[in-house]
């Protein structure tokens, strides 16, 4: 087993060396090995499995969810693509095909 730091953006324990530079698979964070940590302080968002999403990500709905003050209802299985971040309760802003923008918890939505 490697005594390479974890990574400071995700806290991975996968981090790999690649030259002098260290490297995190699972948010593609690098940063030199010598460098102060410095973490930044951004929004942290995990689907219904706990896969961080990140803007620009895909995700899939995984309950039917209806849509307030009208009949529409967004199916199981329902795609969303290059959805974005924020603040709240409801952390995803998206634009969804046939029904149009909309914010979702991410607790009913999984990453693609």
């Amino acid at each position: 087993m490697s005594n390479l730091p974890s990574c400071p953006k995700c806290n991975s324990s996968y981090t790999y060396e690649d030259g002098e530079m260290l490297i995190c698979p699972e948010c593609a964070h690098e940063w030199k090995s010598g460098d102060s940590i410095q973490v930044e302080t951004g929004l942290v968002v995990k689907d219904s499995n706990g896969n961080l999403l990140v803007d620009g990500d895909t995700i899939t709905v995984i309950k039917d969810l209806k849509v307030k003050g009208t009949s529409l209802v967004v199916k199981v299985g329902t795609k969303v693509k290059n959805i974005r971040l924020v603040e709240g309760d409801h952390d995803i802003d998206c634009k969804i095909d046939g029904i149009g923008p909309m914010k979702l918890k991410s607790e009913f939505v999984k990453k693609v």
